[in-house]
């Protein structure tokens, strides 16, 4: 029999792999996304990590969602983020939002309202002065639909 501690501990351990490798093979399942983002890091690898996307779980109205990117940087002259961009799955235009920040920017952050059609993933990728690229990917319920085209 297995002591208390001894079964949550490896329950949380596993869990905590599981959400991990969850995150990282977020976008194995769509080919359009994971050629967006090795697109927008000019072919190089594309890390998980340093970016955090914010955006409600469930989002009741897609017509006006508000996002927040934020890179984990010193933003210095020699390690700086270059650019943000942000990309979704089902929308009629995949490529939702483009950021250049410049030299003199004082931190990595940008925040902005976009459209959703419909339940989806969105991915922020983080391109950095020293060529690597940083990704996060995250799902969005959305309940009422916007940008449908017919």
């Amino acid at each position: 029999m297995t002591p208390r501690r001894v079964f949550l501990t490896q329950v949380s351990t596993l869990g905590a792999a599981t959400i991990l490798l969850r995150s990282v093979a977020a976008l194995a399942d769509n080919d359009a996304l994971v050629a967006l983002t090795r697109a927008y890091a000019g072919g190089g690898p594309v890390r998980e990590g340093r970016v955090t996307l914010e955006i409600a779980p469930l989002v009741d109205n897609g017509n006006s969602v508000p996002i927040t990117v934020s890179v984990l940087s010193p933003m210095t002259a020699a390690d700086r983020v270059v650019g943000i961009a942000v990309f979704n799955e089902k929308n009629p235009q995949p490529e939702v939002a483009e950021f250049t920040l410049g030299p003199r920017a004082g931190r990595a952050k940008i925040a902005t309202r976009i459209r959703l059609a419909t339940t989806q993933k969105l991915v922020a990728v983080a391109k950095m002065s020293d060529g690597s690229c940083w990704t996060h990917t995250v799902e969005v319920v959305v309940t009422l639909a916007a940008c449908l085209e017919d």
